[in-house]
């Protein structure tokens, strides 16, 4: 194998076998040798072979089971924190393993080791074949590698960009947090970024890796006015490397934080009452990630938990609404090219013109419904066995303006910003706190709210769109799904929605 800087390392696998940007790559997948290269750097990172894999599949298949995978995970993790005008933390975390899985049905057998030595892996496949009780089953003979897409770009590694870069990111949004209003008293700045590097390799066969960059830059202030103060944030966050940072980008970083800081002295408790909401387009989408895409999740229905599990090919919502859940968006921090149990990247359409088309599907689940895998089988790490989980969860553009559903309503709330919320995923359930929004009042945005609570059915919502917008927007900060103790990046989106009644409460 030639030798090859880092740089190419991560121009070849940053797009697990496809970046676009680097001449030759056509439609954004690579050629045979260049395949060829990028997994012997892959299998050099982990310090693999076939031969090697081939072994310890065929450990995890001695008792027969159905399926089984390998999921090796290198991931490089860096923070920093600028608190009170100096640096106060920075650390770095390395993270180096493999989990091994084997199915039996729908019973699953799992187990890790952080020690990637023979004797160590062989040992973790014999724990996760415990699962089975049967004739043995053979591994394969031979691997073929995915041809996957390209969703991220990355052409600066992280690992490339130096402490004082980010030190001086950090110092000049700080610095101007402050030189934008008088009232600012506090400011809070924080940087993270990851590199995690997969390989998966599975018992059909294939193989897959994928070099998967990730950053989150995020300003928070204080302000005070009087005898009163508020706090408030803003942040951004996706796939991509230090390109994304543009000087626009950084100077509407503390702008927005301030401008939402300050707005919060002039806003006014919210009415209460069952009202007309309004979810303005972009973070809202957090509401149909929590209170519909869960439940959208196959395996919660599979078990017959959510109020979804007998709505397939039956009517949820109006006409004009569909839902998609996608790894395809480019840059996007739930994007993904390959999930992690080596299916590709892909948009799978949850709900269709009204009508509930799919599940979020992974392998235990696709096959118990008989479908295609839908690639959302994602997992934290290596410590972890996957899941179906969401990546970007949004709502499609619907046939009406912003401006036309405001006008609509004669009296209700605008939710702008949501933070804390809780679901119960099951039948849908959630109560959700709105940082701030504003009042509508015979067809126009007047009064700036806050503190508001809303309270009601996921499904129920969903029912009681009655406009949808044409301004759709993902939400540009960094979301983290938890479920069943993992977590997970994703991102979401909505356009300007109308919900003709909700459950609207005042100060928590």
């Amino acid at each position: 194998m030639r030798n090859i800087s880092r740089r190419e390392f991560v121009k070849i696998t940053g797009s697990t076998f496809a970046l676009a940007s680097v001449p030759g790559f056509m439609r954004g997948f690579l050629t045979n040798s260049e395949k060829e290269t990028a997994n012997m750097i892959y299998f050099e990172r982990f310090g693999m072979d076939e031969e090697i894999i081939r072994k310890i599949l065929m450990e995890a298949l001695d008792r027969g089971g159905d399926y089984a995978d390998l999921f090796f995970q290198h991931k490089l993790s860096n923070s920093i924190r600028l608190e009170d005008n100096i640096v106060n933390s920075a650390s770095t975390n390395i993270m180096l393993g493999v989990g091994i899985r084997v199915l039996n049905g729908n019973q699953t057998g799992y187990s890790y080791t952080e020690d990637l030595s023979l004797e160590s892996m062989i040992g973790a496949a014999r724990t996760a074949a415990n699962i089975s009780r049967g004739g043995k089953t053979a591994p394969p003979q031979e691997f073929r590698t995915r041809e996957l897409p390209n969703y991220y770009t990355t052409e600066i590694p992280w690992e490339e960009v130096g402490i004082d870069r980010r030190v001086n990111i950090l110092k000049s949004v700080n610095e101007e947090v402050f030189s934008l209003d008088s009232r600012i008293i506090k400011a809070n700045v924080y940087f993270s970024d990851d590199e995690n590097y997969i390989l998966i390799a599975t018992s059909e066969g294939k193989i897959s890796t994928d070099y998967q960059p990730m950053f989150r830059i995020s300003a928070s202030c204080t302000a005070e006015q009087g005898d009163r103060r508020e706090t408030n944030w803003f942040n951004y966050s996706a796939r991509d490397d230090i390109h994304f940072l543009t000087p626009e980008r950084l100077a509407h970083l503390p702008r927005e934080a301030v401008r939402r800081t300050v707005a919060l002295f002039e806003a006014k408790p919210s009415p209460a009452g069952e009202l007309p909401v309004v979810l303005k387009a972009g973070s809202s989408g957090i509401l149909l990630h929590e209170a519909i895409g869960h439940g959208m999740e196959a395996d919660f229905n599979r078990i017959g938990t959510s109020i979804y599990a007998e709505k397939l090919n039956k009517k949820v919502a109006a006409d004009f609404i569909s839902i998609v859940d996608s790894g395809t968006n480019p840059n996007v921090r739930g994007s993904i090219n390959v999930d992690d149990e080596g299916i590709p990247g892909q948009e799978t359409y949850l709900v269709e013109k009204g009508v509930l088309r799919s599940y979020m599907h992974d392998r235990i689940s696709a096959k118990h419904y008989g479908v295609k895998l839908t690639g959302n089988g994602r997992r934290q790490s290596f410590k972890h066995f996957p899941m179906p989980r969401m990546r970007n969860t949004y709502m499609l553009n619907g046939p009406h303006t912003f401006e036309e559903v405001i006008a609509s309503v004669k009296y209700g709330i605008l939710a702008d910003q949501f933070t804390n919320g809780q679901v119960n995923i099951g039948p849908g359930d959630f109560t959700f706190y709105v940082k701030s929004g504003a009042l509508i009042e015979n067809g126009k945005i007047t009064a700036p709210i806050k503190d508001v609570n809303i309270i009601g059915n996921g499904p129920e919502v969903l029912e009681r769109v009655i406009m949808v917008a044409n301004d759709m927007e993902m939400a540009k900060g960094g979301w983290t799904c938890g479920k069943n103790g993992q977590s997970v990046p994703v991102s979401m989106g909505i356009p300007s929605v109308l919900v003709s009644s909700v459950t609207v409460g005042g100060r928590m």
